[in-house]
């Protein structure tokens, strides 16, 4: 196993790799009403980007964790820079408010170590920026505000230096179904709606 570091990453044969190896992680990701999913000319246009860190875990020949980190939070379209000027500006004045775009991981390889191996390189870059780094978790990986995968994260930042997890902001998807409910249900919708407030239907 070895780790390889890339920035504006120009061998055009070694990205066409790494999209297929990203599709094919992202496929077995469950299943969910939102996708982080990038299209290929979004993956290229990252990978070539010259504040984009990208990392990548190789067993022999074939790639097995992948992870990019922004280091310009601008040039994302995943991050409000407003939101950090306004709670972090002086992280933001100096370029160190960093974003975890994706972390993907081969689902047919025992990994044996290659995610803890993974963070020891690349969050001890972020270490040694003293950066705010961000990363955000669909809910099958962060059912809740305590543990989960957030947990995990901060203990791989502890082994390369101090550091506390700062909580910043959930989200739901929520739908409103203007669909019929009960396909057998005769009455019309607004007696439904009367019923469900507590008003007899008239």
């Amino acid at each position: 196993m070895f780790i390889t570091r890339h920035t504006r990453l120009g061998d055009v044969a070694l990205r066409d790799r790494l999209w297929e190896f990203y599709r094919r992680a992202y496929a077995n990701n469950p299943l969910l009403p939102f996708t982080e999913l990038v299209n290929r000319s979004e993956f290229d246009e990252a990978l070539l980007h010259s504040t984009n860190r990208v990392w990548v875990v190789w067993e022999n020949d074939r790639p097995t964790v992948m992870t990019l980190i922004a280091t310009d939070i601008t040039s994302t379209r995943w991050l409000n820079p407003d939101y950090f000027r306004k709670h972090h500006p002086e992280r933001m004045r100096k370029g160190l408010v960093h974003y975890v775009m994706w972390v993907v991981v081969d689902p047919d390889v025992e990994l044996r170590g290659a995610n803890i191996a993974l963070a020891k390189e690349a969050l001890a870059a972020e270490a040694r920026d003293g950066a705010l780094l961000v990363f955000d978790l669909p809910e099958s990986k962060q059912p809740s505000d305590e543990g989960g995968a957030a947990e995990l994260m901060l203990r791989m930042g502890r082994m390369v230096g101090e550091v506390q997890l700062v909580p910043l902001a959930a989200q739901r998807f929520f739908a409103l179904d203007f669909a019929r409910l009960d396909a057998d249900d005769t009455k019309p919708h607004g007696d439904n709606m009367k019923e469900a407030m507590g008003t007899p239907a008239t």
